[in-house]
């Protein structure tokens, strides 16, 4: 199926990486063209190297999207080098374990505004450039929006917030036909993830407790499965979609717990 995303410029923030680096590998497999922004030129740069060495397109763009001014910069930045933006993908964010007990009010503003914050700017600063080309944007959210987890309290406010943004940016939007969807990820094995993981005292124990918990094959969705679907989303293939909250998580969240 082609999905027509050749040459198109879809900018993936926290694109890397992660979620975000399978992103712009799936982006550039298509023919678009990945520019991934991250603050670390290590694995930006190596990115940029393994996609050129397979003759794909892309580009590593730094900067730090928590600083004053750096979405604006890395959006006219990127317009004046490859001259549009069909799409926006927001990814960054860190699960960084602030909440009620281990936070306090200053840790969780800060929490909140580090993970939800260059939605917005991005966003905005986008828009202009969105409008010409009637592309669309691609929250990366995730299932604790829904679920909970505890002991989380930043980010599950920033995360249901990205929610609550793609619906009203999809109306917002809809005179423009841009398009607003968002993607919540479950269990997916990310370096932030494997992190996590190793700070339990038996960290293979915990991973083998969660897998146990995942309906279809017990096993943890891939994030090339994230991928595939955010290109669909992204792409003209899903031209009548928008507004929608997709959860590509093996039944985790939806399916009754007696199933596993």
């Amino acid at each position: 199926m082609d999905l027509k995303l050749k040459d198109k410029v879809i900018l993936v923030i926290g694109g890397t990486q992660g979620i975000g680096g399978a992103i712009s590998r799936a982006v550039a497999r298509e023919g678009g063209v990945p520019l991934f922004v991250g603050r670390n030129p290590g694995s930006g740069e190596s990115l940029e190297e393994e996609l050129r060495e397979k003759n794909l397109q892309g580009a590593f763009v730094q900067g730090d999207l928590n600083e004053i001014d750096t979405s604006k910069r890395v959006v006219e930045e990127v317009v004046q080098r490859f001259g549009h933006i069909y799409a926006l993908v927001n990814n960054a964010g860190i699960n960084d374990g602030v909440g009620l007990e281990k936070g306090n009010p200053a840790s969780f503003a800060n929490s909140v505004f580090n993970n939800l914050n260059h939605y917005y700017e991005m966003a905005h600063y986008c828009l202009p450039h969105l409008k010409i080309s009637q592309g669309n944007i691609l929250n990366i959210s995730s299932k604790v929006a829904l679920t909970g987890q505890g002991g989380t309290s930043g980010y599950a406010a920033a995360k249901g917030a990205q929610l609550a943004l793609t619906r009203e940016w999809a109306a917002e939007l809809l005179p423009y036909k841009i398009r607003v969807n968002a993607i919540m990820p479950a269990e997916v094995m990310t370096p932030l993830y494997k992190s996590w993981l190793e700070s339990f005292e038996d960290s293979e124990m915990k991973l083998q407790e969660i897998i146990s918990k995942i309906p279809l094959g017990k096993r943890m969705t891939k994030d090339e499965e994230i991928a595939d679907l955010a290109v669909f989303l992204l792409s003209e293939r899903s031209s009548h979609t928008t507004a929608q909250f997709f959860n590509p998580d093996g039944g985790y969240v939806h399916l009754d717990r007696s199933l596993t």
